[in-house]
Formats: structure tokens, C-alpha cells, sequence
């Protein structure tokens, strides 16, 4: 006996099973398949591989979630055999197979995913009894399920196998009628298999036919399995030569090719097809989240587009911190210790720089000007600073020191600072204790201010009033600044230049609390929301809006841990995300599927590089080099290569293009004149006939195309009959043999009415 075992650690979204498959050969007892959580094994199903092949109902529904591991064992026993059994595609080989129907929600579906890796032998020792004891099967059962299998030693009926080999060619069955309609109807992409072959090019206009012929062909079976031969083993192949030719021709529209390198020992992997649309999901190859933070409290984007956060070290904000006036009470504490603001490359989240040491009590908002400069709050000092990326000490403090008031020099736990790009106006939310923003010129002159609090006797927020405006975005495409107003659960967007009323932003899935807003030059507005009350549904989330209309394109959760407080959301133009936790400590990286599908992936082990290009196939090649850790260029060098890249790409291939053109007209035209001048007009008669022929020839050539075919046919060995293609028996890949809160913002908000929750 022997067993053989697959384990996967399960990386994606959460999905949903509801039927299982299994498959082996001859030698297959019984296939059981498992999730494995926290140590616990559930069944997915059981099955003797030797009953006929079907989808069983997974009795008791199991879910899978991010970091399950999924896992399978097939008993095999070498009982009758002489002669070892190597694993393989042919009927005398052997395999192993597990096959899970599931269900994910829409927006996270993966269409495909393999598991070929065992990435923990040793947790077998603790696999459920059950999966080592056959299912007895009735013999007239094996020989329903593996007729295909059967050696033939009965001579009458060789002629029988002969005429089957013969018909095997004319007739698909069923099943393979339904696996061809499933490829042409359902794949829009090519998966990775075991077996490679090469795709030949066909005329749309042969395949349909072919497709024809296979629904004649299908009818053709059913009439001679009705006859008496339908016991006849040797008629009832597993897949049939005529349908790998023909299945060997479909190509989806948009193909991939993969070369895959081997996970590291010890490592599962899991593939997916990508789809185009556009959804944000978590990076889980980004090890940010691993990070050793503090309450993370602000993020943002230098103009290098590199990661900048802001966390409070040792410090915490909680009910202790403040009395009723709004005075910080833990002075004594000193200020934090650590650097509380860290440079990250967004890609790989090593650390670039580190600054901000001694000089914060709770730090809070962050902003990044056009010129690198970091604006901070610290809602403890009830200041606002500005710092140089290099500078130790402020070039710009706003507000005194531990005082908190409300007139033009004062605020009261301000929570984020905005800055104009085009004219370095500074502006302020201000704040936990009092409701209102301050504009302040660059220089940190006093210039404006409007808002007010929220009358909770009215039941519902006016235009203008604030119950925290917690997090700022600047619109400078629409001159406008948007506030999210925390409390309110809404986001409010005003005029720049006179703080005029604009537009409210409000959705349901919002709840009653806007953490934190991001704008993307081009029209997306990032937000996300605040833990539900409790009987409240909505769920702590990011959203994706159009900024123009407010409609909400899409939300996204992180796989690893869970949002337990989002405090700020700061995104790029490539619409890449990043969201601090104030609770969980953590950042997490999100991407776009678009994006996605356009850089290198890493999956356990396993890197490849995806390109979608139309009419063209791009083959992925592996790379091992690490990932490059050179900074990202500034962001506005980055926007303009971005507009920039197409236009050069087409000047560069038209100029390649034309040169080769340029330069034989070029000596067609010396030649002529050459002829011309030694020979006169008959020179130039004879000319004329010698470069029209050259053109001739070169229209003819032209018109062909490359052709591949002839090429090889051309040299000795090759035929033209084209690529030899190698057989795969369907789904299973068997071949035949012949083939070879912040002030309670870190703590849970009480029900209405609550005493706003700090952070």
C-alpha cells in the first residue's frame, strides 16, 4: 500500500464547496479530501476512485478561508501487479486527483486554481483514520467504471478491438461533447496543465464545421451503443483521438503562456486565472503587514511614491489620555521615543528613512507636499507641524503647545492637514472638540475658516456642520477639498476658494462613520469606514467611488487578519492602496486586479509575469531575480513617462519600420542614376525592368507572409506537416500509451448618544 498526499496552504479569498470528484487508475483504492483548520481536519468527501466518474455532493458545505490548508490522500495498493507502477498519463500509470467544485463572491471569483504540493508531510501523521479504508465496489461497478482500463486477452474479441480503434477515431461521447461545448463556451483563458501542447492556428470557418461534425459523430455514438457490443469494454474509451485534435485547435481569445519554476521544497502553491475587471484586492505577497508598529495613525504618498507612516510608537491613545477640557493628562510619559515617521518602499516595505523621534506625544493626520515636506498633527500638543524630509527639527509649528482652544491661534485636537499644490495653501481640520477647517497661507498666516457643529436636536446634519472632520482630500482637479465627516458618516466636499458648499457624499454600506478619504488625479475617491454598532450589518470596508457621481464601483477587505479600526486610506495614481489600522497596528497594500495582471507574481515560489496584449501572445518567462529595490521616480516624472511610453513606443517601431524602406528607395534611386549617367535611356529602360522586379519579388513576399511551414520543410528532417501535437487525455491530463477609538477612538463607541470616539 501506498500513499500518496497533496497539501496546499489556501491563499485567496474565502470560497465555497459543494462537490468533490476523484480520480486515479487501476491501482486507486480511495481518494479523501480535507480542510485543515487550526489543526482540525473536516471532510470535503471520500470516494473510491474505481466507481464511475462523477461530481458527489459535498454532504456537510465547507468553507475554505485565507491560510486553511487543503489537503487530499489517495490509497494505492499494488495487489496483482508484477511490475512497478510509475506516475503517468497512460492506463498502466498511475495518479492522483482531487477535484472541489466551489462558489466565491462574484467580485473575488477565481475561475482556476491547482494544488500540486505537499506542503506538509508531516501533518498526515494526524489525518482521520477513515482516509486509509477502501469502499468496497461491486465488480460489475469496476468494470462500468474502468472498462477503458481493461486488458483485452479474450481472442475473439481482437477483431472487436481492431473495429474499436477504428470507430474511436469517428465517435465522442458524451462527456467529451460536453467538455468541447464547456472550452468553447465557458474558458476565456488558457490554464497551466501538466501536459503541454502546442496550439495549432485554424480557420474559424474548419473549426465550426469540425464542431458540426462532432454533434453528427455524437448522435452516430448513441445509435451503436444501443446495440448488444455496448458491453463490449473496448468500445468505451476514457477520451478519443479525434477530440484532442480538435480540442488542441481551441485557443480563448485572449491567451497567456506560463513557464513555471517549481515551488521551493516544503512550499504549496496555488494558480489562478485573472480576470480584467477592474477590483481591488489585497497584495499577500506584501510583507508591510508584518511590520512592528505602533497606533497607526496617518499615512501618505511622497512625491517619490514612496510609502510614508505615521504611528505613535509606545503611546496609546485611550480613555486615561485626556480629561474634560481636552488637556492631555500623560505628559509625563514624555514624547515617543521611536522615530514615528517611517519611509517605506511600497513595494517590499523595507525601510528607506526614519525621522520624527522625541518630538510627538499622539501623533494623527499626515500630508506630503509637492516639495516632500511632511505636515503633521499630534492631537495631544494640539499643534500642526511641517518638517523636511531631512530636517530634525519643525520649519513650521501652528498652535501652542498643550493648550487647546478655539480661536485663530489655537486648535483642539486637529486631525489632518491638506496642502494645496498649486497655490501651498495650508489647510486644517480641526477638529476632535472643535467642528471647522482652517485655510492658512504657506507661510501659516491665518486666512479663513468655516464650519460648525452638528445640532444633534435636529436629528440630521446640515451642509457645513461636522461631528469630526476627521480625514481631508484635496480635489485639485475640481478645486474643491473634501472632508470626511466622521461622526456624520458622510463626506462633504467645498469650493477651495471660499469654502462654499458643494456636494455630500452619503452611502448606507457607510454606516455611521467615515474614517478617512483619498483622491486619485483622474476621478476615484477612496474612503473607509468605522466599525458597526452593534445589530448594525454594515461592514467595516474600503470603498472605491466615482468622484463625479459619488457612486460606489467597489469595495475591498483585506485576507490577512481583519479591519478592526481603519484610520487612514492614502492612494496612488496606478491605483494602488494602502490602509493603517489604529487597532490592529498593521498597513496593508492593496492592488488593482488590472494592475495585477500586469506585474510580476510571486506565489509561493512560483514567479511569473503576466502581459494581456490584443492579437498578440506574450510568452511569461521566469525570472529569480529579487525584486529591484530602487526607489520609484517622482511622481510627476512617473505621470508624464506614463503619457509618454505609447507615443514613443509607436515613433520607435514606425521609425524601425521605415528606415529598411528608406534605405533600399535610397539605392534604387543611386543605382538608376549610376545607370543613367554610364548607360543613358537604355540604362535606364533596363532599370526599370530590374527594379520591378525586385519590387515584384518583394510585393510577392510580402503578401505571403512568414510562413513557418515552408520554412522547415525547407530543411532536410523536417516535414510539412507541421508540429507534431502530443495527446492529452482531458481533464485528467492520461495520454495513451501509443502517445507516450482615537480618544476612544481606539476603543468600541458606545450606542447613541456616544461621546465621539477619539483617535
Amino acid at each position: 500500500v501506498v500513499d500518496a498526499d497533496i497539501a496546499c496552504h489556501y491563499k485567496r479569498f474565502p470560497m465555497h464547496l459543494f462537490a468533490y470528484r476523484v480520480h486515479t487508475h487501476r491501482l486507486g483504492k480511495i481518494v479523501s479530501g480535507y480542510r485543515v483548520r487550526n489543526g482540525q481536519w473536516t471532510l470535503i468527501g471520500r470516494q473510491s476512485p474505481q466507481l464511475p466518474q462523477a461530481f458527489y455532493p459535498v454532504e456537510h458545505p465547507v468553507d475554505v478561508s485565507y491560510d486553511d490548508i487543503l489537503a487530499a490522500r489517495c490509497v494505492f495498493s499494488g495487489e496483482g501487479r508484477t511490475t512497478e507502477t510509475h506516475i503517468g498519463g497512460t492506463a498502466n500509470d498511475e495518479m492522483c486527483n482531487f477535484y472541489i467544485m466551489y462558489y466565491m463572491e462574484a467580485k473575488h471569483a477565481v475561475s482556476y486554481m491547482t494544488c500540486t504540493q505537499n506542503a506538509n508531510p508531516e501533518m498526515f501523521r494526524n489525518i482521520p483514520q477513515e482516509a486509509n479504508i477502501p469502499i468496497p465496489v461491486k465488480s460489475d461497478m469496476l468494470k462500468m467504471a474502468h472498462g477503458h482500463h481493461e486488458e483485452t486477452k479474450d481472442p475473439d474479441k481482437s477483431s472487436l478491438l481492431h473495429q474499436a480503434k477504428k470507430e474511436e477515431e469517428e465517435i465522442l461521447d458524451q462527456g467529451d461533447f460536453y467538455s468541447l461545448l464547456s472550452k468553447l463556451l465557458g474558458e476565456r483563458e488558457d490554464v497551466v496543465h501538466v501536459h503541454k501542447h502546442n496550439p495549432t492556428e485554424k480557420a474559424e470557418s474548419d473549426l465550426v464545421a469540425e464542431i458540426a461534425n462532432v454533434v453528427q459523430k455524437k448522435d452516430l455514438a448513441r445509435e451503436i451503443t444501443s446495440h448488444d457490443e455496448r458491453d463490449d469494454t473496448v468500445l468505451v474509451r476514457d477520451r478519443i483521438h479525434k477530440f484532442h485534435r480538435l480540442e488542441s485547435t481551441l485557443r480563448p481569445p485572449e491567451n497567456r503562456h506560463f513557464s513555471l519554476q517549481e515551488p521551493k521544497r516544503g512550499e504549496g502553491s496555488w494558480e489562478k486565472e485573472h480576470t480584467g475587471d477592474f477590483h481591488i484586492e489585497e497584495v499577500v505577497e506584501w510583507p508591510g503587514l508584518d511590520l512592528k508598529l505602533g497606533q497607526v495613525s496617518g499615512l501618505a504618498l511622497d512625491p517619490e511614491n514612496n510609502l510614508v507612516v505615521f504611528h505613535r510608537g509606545d503611546h496609546v491613545w485611550d480613555e486615561n489620555s485626556f480629561d474634560s477640557k481636552f488637556v492631555y493628562q500623560q505628559r509625563g510619559l514624555g514624547p515617543i521615543e521611536q522615530n514615528t515617521i517611517l519611509v517605506l518602499n511600497p513595494s517590499n516595505a523595507k525601510l528607506l528613512h526614519s525621522m520624527g523621534k522625541n518630538l510627538f506625544y499622539l501623533p494623527h493626520g499626515l500630508s506630503v507636499d509637492k516639495n516632500g515636506n511632511y505636515w503633521v498633527t499630534d492631537v495631544a500638543l494640539h499643534q500642526v507641524f511641517k518638517l523636511g524630509p531631512d530636517d530634525k527639527e519643525p520649519l513650521l509649528i501652528l498652535g501652542v503647545a498643550m493648550q487647546p482652544g478655539s480661536d485663530r491661534s489655537h486648535f483642539c485636537q486637529p486631525t489632518d492637514v491638506a496642502v494645496d499644490p498649486i497655490t501651498g495653501s495650508v489647510y486644517v481640520s480641526d477638529g476632535y472638540c472643535n467642528s471647522r477647517i482652517i485655510q492658512f497661507s504657506p507661510s501659516g498666516l491665518y486666512v479663513m475658516q468655516w464650519g460648525e457643529g452638528t445640532e444633534t436636536s435636529s436629528g440630521k446634519a446640515k451642509p457645513g456642520q461636522f461631528h469630526i472632520p476627521h480625514s481631508l482630500a484635496l480635489i485639485p482637479d475640481f478645486s474643491q477639498l473634501c472632508v470626511a465627516d466622521r461622526e456624520n458618516g458622510r463626506i462633504q466636499c467645498f469650493r477651495l476658494e471660499t469654502g462654499e458648499f458643494l456636494r455630500e457624499i452619503k452611502h448606507q454600506s457607510f454606516g455611521r462613520e467615515v474614517f478617512a478619504i483619498s483622491y486619485v488625479p483622474g476621478g476615484l475617491l477612496f474612503a473607509v469606514n468605522g466599525m458597526p454598532y452593534p445589530g448594525e450589518a454594515e461592514a467595516v470596508q474600503g470603498f472605491v467611488m466615482n468622484f463625479s457621481t459619488g457612486e460606489i464601483i467597489d469595495t475591498f477587505i483585506p485576507v490577512r487578519k481583519r479591519f478592526e479600526m481603519p484610520h487612514d486610506v492614502v492612494a496612488s495614481e496606478d491605483k494602488t492602496v494602502f490602509v493603517g489600522d489604529v487597532h490592529a497596528r498593521a498597513v496593508w497594500k492593496f492592488a488593482s486586479t488590472e494592475k495585477m495582471e500586469h506585474r510580476s507574481v510571486k506565489k509561493a515560489g512560483i514567479e511569473v509575469q503576466e502581459i494581456k496584449e490584443s492579437e498578440t501572445i506574450v510568452e511569461a518567462r521566469l525570472k529569480n531575480n529579487p525584486e529591484s529595490t530602487d526607489p520609484v521616480k517622482k511622481q510627476e516624472k512617473q505621470h508624464l513617462v506614463g503619457q509618454a511610453s505609447t507615443g514613443v513606443s509607436f515613433v520607435l517601431i514606425t521609425t524601425l519600420l521605415i528606415i529598411p524602406v528608406v534605405v533600399l528607395l535610397a539605392i534604387l534611386v543611386f543605382i538608376r542614376w549610376r545607370k543613367t549617367t554610364v548607360y543613358g535611356a537604355d540604362g535606364e529602360h533596363k532599370l526599370d525592368s530590374s527594379s520591378g522586379r525586385i519590387l515584384g519579388r518583394l510585393r510577392a513576399k510580402g503578401g505571403g507572409g512568414l510562413n513557418l511551414g515552408n520554412f522547415f520543410a525547407s530543411h532536410k528532417g523536417y516535414s510539412r506537416k507541421g508540429f507534431d501535437r502530443l495527446s492529452t487525455e482531458g481533464s485528467d491530463q492520461e495520454k495513451d500509451e501509443d502517445d507516450g477609538t482615537d480618544s476612544e477612538e481606539e476603543c468600541s463607541a458606545p450606542p447613541p448618544p456616544p461621546a465621539p470616539s477619539s483617535s
